[in-house]
C-alpha cells in the first residue's frame, strides 16, 4: 500500500499530531495507520432544515435510506439455519434469516393482508415464516406453503407469491442489507473497509453487550456527536489529561468512508495544567490497576501510552490466549474510529472494538436510536459466548444507571454528557434566527463529508 500525502490542513497550534504521536511509540507501523487522507471542501453553512423539516426527511427515507447498504446485525446472531433478525428503518421493516442455503432477507409482511410476519426489533428461531393473524406460511427459502382454507383461493399463484426479497450479503462477521435491487455489490460499497481491516478480522470477536437508547433528535444530529472532538474539552473535561482531542486525526477516503484517529493516554492541547506521566497512567488505569490489580508504576522515560499498551496486551494475551506482536501500540489503545455510511462507527482498536449505530424512530426526524455494541474477542480453545440480547434504554434514563455498564464508568460519564446535549442541539436548531450552522474545515470535515454524500443520493 502507498502512503499518501495528506493536503495541507490547519493543525492545532503548538501540539503534535496524531501521526507524531504515534511514531514516537517506536516500533513498526502499519500502512493503513499512517494514511492520510482530508481533501478540500465548501465552507457553506449547512441549513438545519436538513435536521428539522418532515420534507427532507422523507427525501432521506425514499432516496437515500432505499438505496445504501445497511448494517443489521452480526453473523454469529444468525448463525445457524432458522435463527432471524428483524431490522426496521422508516416504514420498511427486513426479517433476516438463516436458511441452508445462507443468508435471505425479506419484506416482513405477509402477502395476503400485510401483517408483519414477525415483530418489530426481535429475533429467534422459527422452522418457517408464519403470518400470525391467519396463518399463510412461507418456508425460510421464501416458498409460499401452507394458506388455511386453500379451496378459498383458487385464484392464487403461489409461485408468484413468494416472499419478496432484499440484498443481504455478510463482510468480516457483519451482516448488510440494502432495499435496491440494483445497487452495487456490497465490497464495492465498502470501499477501503477491507484492505484497512485485513490485519483487524471481527469474526473472533463477539458481541458481550448491546445498549439502545431513545434520543429526542435528528438521526444526523446523534451521529455528528461523535464524528469530531472539538466539543470534548468543554463537554468531558475530565478527559483533557488522556485524550488527544483538537489534535485528533480526520481522514476522508470516499463517499462511503471516513475515519478519525484518536491518541489516548496523551494530553489534551486544550489541558489547562501539566500532570506527570505517572499521574496520567493511574487516571487512564481508573485508580492505577493493573489487569491482575496491582498498582502500574512507570520505570524511568516509560510514557503512560507504553505501560497502558502493553497492560492492554497482557489482557488479551492472559484472558483470550491472542497473540498482539504484530499490533503497535497506537493499534493496542488508540481509538480508531471508521464511519460507514450512512449510520455506522466501527471502532478497531484492541481496547476498543465496538460498532456505534443511530437510526431514525418511524418517520420521525425528531426522533432517533442510538446503539452501543460492544465486543470481546473468542477466548482461544474456548466455547463461543452467545451474542448478548439488546437492552433498550429510555431517554430519561441516564447511562450511569444502566447496570451492564457498570464496568466502564468513564464510559457511563462519557455517554451520557454526549447525548444530554441532544435535546437541547435539536431545540436550538428549531428556534435558530439563522437557521444554519458553519463548520470548522478540519475537526468538522467528516461531518462535512457525510452531507455531501447524502446530497449526492437526495439528488438522483
Amino acid at each position: 500500500m502507498n502512503v499518501q500525502v495528506k493536503n495541507e490542513i490547519p493543525l492545532c497550534p503548538g501540539a503534535p499530531t496524531f501521526q507524531e504521536i504515534m511514531r514516537s511509540d517506536g516500533g513498526p507501523i502499519k500502512d493503513v495507520l499512517a494514511l492520510q487522507s482530508n481533501p478540500p471542501q465548501s465552507r457553506a453553512d449547512i441549513p438545519f432544515s436538513q435536521y428539522t423539516s418532515q420534507d427532507f426527511f422523507n427525501q432521506e427515507m425514499e432516496k437515500m435510506w432505499r438505496k445504501v447498504w445497511q448494517y443489521v446485525c452480526r453473523e454469529d446472531q444468525v448463525a445457524e439455519t432458522g435463527d432471524y433478525l428483524v431490522y426496521d428503518i422508516g416504514r420498511h421493516s427486513i426479517v433476516v434469516v438463516r436458511t441452508d442455503e445462507g443468508l435471505k432477507a425479506y419484506h416482513n409482511s405477509c402477502l395476503h393482508r400485510g401483517t408483519k410476519l414477525k415483530p418489530s426489533n426481535t429475533s429467534g428461531w422459527s422452522a418457517n415464516l408464519q403470518c400470525p393473524y391467519h396463518g399463510w406460511t412461507w418456508s425460510l427459502e421464501g416458498t409460499l406453503g401452507e394458506v388455511p382454507c386453500a379451496w378459498e383461493f383458487p385464484h392464487l399463484d403461489y409461485e408468484a407469491n413468494r416472499l419478496p426479497e432484499v440484498q443481504v450479503d455478510a463482510w468480516n462477521g457483519l451482516v448488510f442489507i440494502n432495499l435496491d435491487k440494483q445497487a452495487q455489490p456490497l465490497l464495492d460499497y465498502l470501499g477501503v473497509l477491507p484492505e484497512h481491516f485485513k490485519d483487524w478480522p471481527w469474526t473472533d470477536w463477539y458481541l458481550f453487550m448491546h445498549l439502545e437508547k431513545e434520543l429526542a433528535c435528528n438521526w444526523k444530529t446523534a451521529q455528528e456527536a461523535f464524528m469530531e472532538a472539538y466539543h470534548t474539552p468543554l463537554v468531558h473535561p475530565e478527559l483533557t489529561q488522556v485524550v488527544g482531542d483538537w489534535n485528533m486525526q480526520h481522514d476522508v477516503f470516499d463517499d462511503h468512508v471516513t475515519r478519525d484517529l484518536c491518541a489516548l493516554a496523551v494530553a489534551s492541547p486544550a489541558a489547562k495544567k501539566k500532570i506527570s506521566e505517572q499521574e496520567r497512567i493511574d487516571r487512564v488505569l481508573l485508580g492505577g490497576r493493573s489487569v491482575d490489580g496491582k498498582t502500574v508504576q512507570l520505570e524511568e522515560g516509560q510514557t503512560a501510552r507504553n505501560a497502558m499498551a502493553k497492560q492492554v496486551r497482557k489482557g488479551l494475551e492472559t484472558q483470550y490466549g491472542m497473540d498482539t506482536s504484530t499490533f503497535s501500540d497506537a493499534e493496542m489503545i488508540d481509538s480508531i474510529k471508521y464511519n460507514l455510511f450512512p449510520n455506522i462507527f466501527l471502532y478497531t482498536g484492541m481496547a476498543m472494538r465496538s460498532i456505534h449505530r443511530v437510526k431514525p424512530i418511524a418517520n420521525d426526524p425528531n426522533r432517533c436510536t442510538f446503539e452501543v455494541m460492544m465486543m470481546r474477542p473468542v477466548p482461544k480453545g474456548g466455547v463461543r459466548p452467545d451474542p448478548a440480547q439488546m437492552v433498550r434504554i429510555p431517554e430519561e434514563t441516564n447511562y450511569v444507571d444502566v447496570p451492564e455498564l457498570a464496568a466502564f464508568p468513564l464510559s457511563q460519564i462519557t455517554f451520557d454528557q454526549d447525548t444530554g446535549n441532544l435535546r437541547a442541539q435539536h431545540e436550538g436548531m428549531l428556534a435558530s434566527e439563522k437557521g444554519a450552522e458553519t463548520l470548522s474545515i478540519y475537526q468538522e470535515s467528516r461531518i462535512r463529508a457525510f452531507h455531501d454524500t447524502l446530497e449526492k443520493y437526495l439528488a438522483k
